[in-house]
């Protein structure tokens, strides 16, 4: 039986779910991160002496500027070009406490009137100019570089947290999937009896059912193909033995005949009767084989679309039974019509009838009834016919292949048949699906 996957199992769920999860734990550790790196930034900004020593490095950079383009407080363009190159500084020009340059304000022309002096927590320096000394601001964005590192760190730990946490989470999905490649080739490997493992309730596990159910049929028919191999080869041996000794026979009595060893016409009539019958014998035999193998050999059959167990017997029987007391056989009946559906090939039940009928006219003994009765369970309907055996004057007479094909031909309409033997006493049954419903019964009148 099919497995039906659970939504809430679904592959895509859980991997939306276990997405999300990743996402919303990865962010809650960026936060935590960020906020701890934004402190340890800020502490150590606050407790070395890093912006005095980076200040330091940048003012003696400008100092060789000037020194080496003889620059003057006026050379506002040339400071500005310097400035840009550093990116991250911020400079005031100071000379005699007025501000001649602004880097913040490059194309603004400062005099007198512009504000005087700056804050005593800048950091100021002296520079050395053509014009002469001025004073030197400057202020850098030193924290974005570390920040931006910092910013960088976080999400790069953030994402290899998410990226594990998927990882993770689908381990036990590719441990299964690797699961089931292993098994597959041990299937691969022609061990039919190793059973695919079934685990969960998702699509991987419908997938590992359907590979069981697929490899179930696969043995079983690997196993009827060998039944049916064997079968035939049994049937080959029995057939031919049964053909070789009418065969002899004639043989013998042709041999006789050609050279004349007879006493006379009664015993030369006496042999062309004695090969006459092994001929027709052999006739029969063959005919059982072609019958054999066309069935065997036949694909699937169609079969018709439902209809009454009795819509489908009852002529066939009325026949059947009709046929058989004009043979000399008495009929007794224990039928009872349920009203069950059955699907039948007509060819086929009709084919097995005939064998039936003239399986009881050659072996059954004529003086005893042959009963013809219905068969019911609760999934199956059918019929069954039982008679008496006479002694087989030669123990060739029955080769059983008869019963053979009808068992196959009873196979590939789904049903079965059954043969039963209790001494001279011979039943066989054949039964067809058919659901008991609950409809009343009718007793079966003398056909």
């Amino acid at each position: 039986m099919r497995r039906d996957t659970n939504k809430r199992s679904s592959i895509y769920l859980r991997l939306l779910k276990l997405l999300v999860a990743a996402f919303l734990i990865s962010g809650a550790v960026f936060t935590l991160l960020y906020g701890m790196g934004e402190c340890l930034v800020d502490d150590y900004y606050s407790n070395s002496d890093y912006i005095e020593k980076k200040n330091e490095k940048y003012i003696g950079k400008l100092q060789e500027y000037v020194r080496k383009n003889r620059l003057s407080t006026e050379n506002a363009e040339e400071l500005t070009e310097w400035v840009k190159k550093q990116r991250v500084l911020s400079v005031q020009v100071y000379k005699n406490n007025h501000l001649t340059y602004d880097s913040d304000y490059p194309d603004q022309e400062w005099g007198a009137s512009s504000e005087q002096g700056y804050y005593e927590w800048e950091s100021c320096y002296e520079v050395q100019f053509a014009d002469g000394a001025a004073d030197i601001v400057i202020s850098g964005k030193y924290y974005f570089q570390f920040y931006t590192f910092a910013m960088v760190a976080e999400l790069l730990l953030s994402f290899i947290l998410f990226l594990g946490i998927v990882m993770m989470g689908i381990r036990r999905s590719m441990e299964y999937i690797r699961k089931l490649s292993s098994e597959i080739e041990i299937l691969e490997g022609g061990n039919l009896e190793y059973e695919i493992t079934v685990s969960g309730n998702d699509e991987l596990a419908q997938l590992a059912e359907c590979l069981d159910n697929m490899r179930c049929s696969f043995r079983d028919q690997v196993e009827k193909e060998n039944y049916l191999v064997r079968a035939n080869q049994k049937m080959i041996t029995n057939m031919s033995h049964d053909l070789r000794t009418p065969l002899t026979s004639i043989m013998i009595y042709t041999e006789i005949l050609k050279t004349k060893r007879y006493k006379d016409e009664n015993q030369m009539q006496e042999y062309l009767d004695k090969i006459d019958r092994k001929t027709h014998r052999m006739k029969q035999l063959s005919d059982r084989i072609f019958e054999y193998s066309l069935v065997t050999s036949e694909p699937d059959i169609e079969l018709e679309k439902p209809e009454l167990f009795q819509t489908v017997f009852y002529d066939l029987l009325s026949e059947t039974c009709a046929y058989l007391e004009q043979r000399g056989f008495r009929i007794v009946l224990e039928f009872q019509w349920e009203e069950r559906k059955i699907r039948i090939n007509p060819d086929y039940l009709v084919r097995i009838l005939d064998n039936i009928t003239s399986n009881i006219i050659k072996y059954a003994e004529a003086s005893i009834p042959v009963k013809v009765c219905s068969v019911y369970t609760k999934e199956e309907a059918g019929i069954s016919f039982e008679n008496t055996c006479r002694p087989l004057e030669r123990k060739e007479d029955s080769t059983g292949i008869g019963i053979r094909n009808m068992k196959n031909m009873m196979d590939k309409m789904n049903g079965r048949c059954k043969v039963e033997e209790n001494g001279p006493l011979f039943k066989i049954i054949l039964l067809f699906p058919g659901r008991q419903e609950n409809m009343p019964r009718q007793l079966l009148k003398k056909i």
